[in-house]
């Protein structure tokens, strides 16, 4: 069995890999950082006018995990640079038009703020007000994916529900109390106590609308989406959907807020392991997007793996999840420059990049034929690697 140490090793060694490849100073300003989204990059990637919000939230966590795992100021001032480059990449404001861009980097932000003692209460209020007050019942909803979009999602709802439910477990007070706007669910939220409380109620309207409309009963998986009105499912299966509603499902189940958020979180384990992790490994998802799905699906099994209340047998079931896939990245890593290059299938060998096209976009998704090349084919292993030493750390 790989100790815990042997896994910090490991994890500090995908950290520095990304650093030294694809984290570079925004347009030469000084603290501020961002993550470059191809290696070998392109002059467009290196300039950011290709940059990826919600990669950089990840990358974001990711720095988070290595110091929490490892404190120094050095990672601290890290993430803080790497925050700064986002406010100022962004432009115009922390948020954007896409409501589970927002949520992964309110999740990000959460952890700094709560784990390093960063202040991001002031961007924390201002994502944590967009995510809430999206809620649209009327509509069949769910938040959707995008500002004036009929589609509702788990990429939404998922991250979305985790931030909400995370609020009141840090007791953000001064968030949760500018969480308003909210009248055409719940009446207004004026009043920190009263938004505490509505906060946690709106996670767990999220996780049952989520159980309710988009798990398939017959594979047990959480589905991609529903249109409304109309109510047509998007049947698409992605790893990174079974992860946020784990993830989700978990934090209300620490919450204390019934049985049936550790039963949903036993159900989706088993189903994540009989369906989508052939001999106990994560399947991948290709480049670009996909290259995030398994590494957020092991993040969250290792959070059911150490935080679950109660429920041995399925902590030890997400244990195993985590540290077969770990295991399978790290063995088919390419070491290349004094790094290592992960494959997007852990089961297979990492085949080294070379120059090529840029990827293509297609309706605001980026879409790669080189996968290896993707700051989010990495960030799924540096990813894996942090959560399979969470595992280990654990016990």
């Amino acid at each position: 069995m790989v100790s815990a140490a042997e896994w910090a090793r490991r994890a500090d060694a995908a950290e520095a890999a990304i650093l030294a490849r694809h984290v570079r100073r925004l347009w030469s300003l000084p603290d501020r950082r961002l993550g470059v989204v191809g290696w070998p990059a392109h002059r467009r990637e290196r300039a950011f006018m290709v940059w990826d919000y919600w990669w950089q939230a990840h990358l974001i966590d990711c720095a988070v995990d290595a110091a929490v795992r490892a404190p120094s100021d050095v990672r601290t001032d890290r993430v803080a640079d790497l925050v700064r480059g986002v406010r100022t990449r962004n432009i115009t404001g922390w948020t954007n038009a896409l409501y589970d861009d927002m949520a992964w980097l309110a999740i990000a932000l959460n952890r700094a703020d709560a784990l390093l003692g960063l202040d991001y209460r002031e961007p924390l209020a201002a994502l944590t007000q967009r995510l809430y007050t999206a809620w649209a019942p009327q509509r069949g909803g769910g938040i959707p994916w995008r500002v004036g979009s009929n589609f509702y999602n788990a990429p939404a709802n998922g991250p979305a529900g985790i931030v909400l439910a995370r609020t009141l477990c840090a007791g953000a007070s001064e968030a949760t109390g500018n969480v308003t706007g909210a009248s055409e669910a719940t009446g207004d939220v004026t009043g920190a106590s009263e938004a505490t409380g509505n906060v946690t109620e709106r996670a767990t309207a999220m996780a049952d609308w989520l159980d309710a409309t988009l798990r398939d009963p017959e594979s047990g998986l959480i589905l991609d989406g529903v249109r409304q009105p109309g109510g047509r499912l998007d049947r698409a299966i992605y790893t990174y959907c079974q992860g946020v509603v784990l993830g989700l499902e978990t934090e209300l189940a620490k919450l204390g807020r019934g049985g049936r958020h550790c039963e949903r979180v036993a159900r989706l384990v088993d189903a994540v392991a009989d369906r989508l992790a052939p001999g106990g490994v994560i399947v991948g998802a290709g480049g670009g997007d996909g290259g995030l799905f398994g590494g957020i699906l092991a993040r969250y099994l290792a959070l059911v793996a150490t935080e679950l209340p109660d429920a041995v047998d399925v902590r030890e079931r997400a244990a195993a999840l985590v540290t077969a896939s770990a295991e399978a990245a790290w063995e088919n890593r390419r070491e290349f420059e004094g790094g290592p290059l992960f494959s997007t299938e852990w089961t297979q060998p990492a085949q080294l990049p070379e120059r090529g096209e840029q990827p293509p976009r297609k309706a605001g998704v980026v879409r790669s034929s080189i996968p290896e090349r993707d700051l989010s084919v990495q960030l799924s292993g540096w990813m894996v690697l942090e959560a399979a030493y969470r595992v280990a750390q654990a016990g």
